[in-house]
């Protein structure tokens, strides 16, 4: 599987870098942000390194798919039943600071504290 040695999450997936869990089977991962914009905020991210959603090409279809048709079963597994918001950022104009593929999902009651 594709790695790089200084991503953050990389390291996460490898189990150098402790994370709270929310999911996980052989391709994906998903995870609490440590630093939360809602009552339920999870990442879900590929095991394999991509940097941004701009690099993947039709191979990673199913890929995709997997990581948006995780959503709606994770957010109701976390007891969210009254609606999510999903967001990928993609590279420096468009908000990306971790550059591994990831997929915020975010719910639970409003306001947030941010976005």
């Amino acid at each position: 599987m594709n790695a790089d040695p200084n991503c953050i999450f990389c390291k996460i997936v490898a189990g150098q870098i402790p994370a709270r869990k929310a999911y996980e089977d052989d391709e994906l991962l998903a995870f609490h942000d440590i630093h939360p914009w809602a009552p339920v905020h999870v990442l879900v991210i590929p095991k394999q390194h991509i940097a941004t959603l701009a690099e993947v090409g039709p191979e990673h279809d199913a890929l995709l798919g997997r990581m948006l048709g995780l959503a709606p079963r994770l957010m109701k597994s976390l007891g969210v039943g009254n609606g999510f918001r999903t967001v990928i950022n993609t590279g420096p104009d468009g908000g990306q600071e971790v550059y591994h593929l990831h997929m915020h999902v975010m719910g639970g009651p409003r306001p947030w504290s941010k976005g």
